[in-house]
């Protein structure tokens, strides 16, 4: 059975009616040197979110009716960082947190994780406040990183591992290649990077990789917490290429390309009962898996 788990965020901060990915537009300068100063764009999806490893996301504000000079400036910009947090909420709340599990629908309501969500997204780092005084407008972008100490994925990691249900949905059989098959003596391989561009998978906070009989072979959700605070369950990107640089900044050398086969859910994806044969000598070599150093291509 599918399990769903609710981190309640918009709950927490309400339904905002504003789009993701708006431009800042030339009535706030500021905004924008920091925009093109950093090559960064304003966060408009969640995958975009895994594959630069950070949101940017904004919110513009008005002065609260009757202030007058400088609280004019102040409360313009703090409506601005309430709405820039409750975009941000709404573009968390389509985060995948393994399997079927998202990060808005429920069947289990946890108070815990609950709070923790509320608490990080209160404590977003706001890295531009910019004021418009000929509109009498505010502009603010907060930032937050997935992975890191101070990331959405550490606010969170310990929580939902230790949920129940969650643990429930992660305990699958773990994969073991057959008595009658040969285990192929291993190349150096130090990484693996696994091609899922012919299907729709999408990333999450644990994506796993199995076999065609339902054996995990990549279970994020079993390797150090550390690593997964510090560096998530892999690398995103859009290109084998891209993806043998992701893993290089990691250590990786020369990784394993391998191609899925098929998805088991919208972030979990299949491999060919060969390939798992293959990629189990391959970690079996250097135990890449254990830290993490898998790179996951998307369409």
């Amino acid at each position: 059975m599918k399990i769903r788990i609710m981190l309640a965020i918009v709950m927490l901060l309400g339904v905002s009616g504003f789009a993701f990915g708006d431009e800042v537009d030339e009535r706030f300068q500021k905004a924008r040197k920091y925009l093109d100063d950093n090559n960064a764009v304003i966060t408009s999806t969640t995958e975009q979110a895994y594959t630069q490893e950070y949101i940017l996301m904004n919110g513009e504000g008005l002065p609260k009716k009757g202030s007058i000079g400088a609280q004019r400036r102040l409360t313009a910009i703090t409506s601005a960082k309430v709405v820039a947090q409750r975009r941000l909420a709404e573009l968390l709340e389509g985060v995948s947190v393994v399997s079927e599990t998202t990060v808005k629908d429920s069947e289990l309501a946890s108070d815990v994780i609950k709070s923790a969500v509320t608490g990080f997204i209160k404590g977003s780092q706001v890295v531009v406040q910019d004021w418009n005084d000929r509109e009498g407008t505010a502009l603010v972008i907060i930032k937050v990183g997935l992975n890191g100490p101070k990331g959405f994925a550490s606010a969170i990691y310990e929580k939902i591992l230790s949920e129940p249900k969650i643990k429930q949905e992660l305990d699958k059989p773990v994969y073991s290649p057959p008595v009658d098959v040969a285990v192929p003596t291993a190349v150096a391989y130090d990484g693996l990077v696994i091609d899922a561009t012919d299907y729709s998978f999408r990333p999450a906070l644990i994506n796993r990789i199995f076999n065609t009989k339902g054996e995990v072979l990549y279970d994020p959700a079993k390797i150090s917490q550390k690593v997964l605070v510090e560096q998530g369950c892999g690398e995103y990107t859009n290109s084998v290429d891209k993806a043998r640089a992701a893993l290089g900044k990691r250590g990786v050398k020369n990784p394993l390309v391998v191609k899925a086969s098929g998805t088991v859910s919208q972030s979990d994806l299949q491999v060919a009962d060969d390939t798992a044969v293959q990629i189990f000598s391959a970690n079996q070599g250097s135990g890449f898996m254990a830290d993490a150093r898998v790179a996951f291509v998307l369409k």
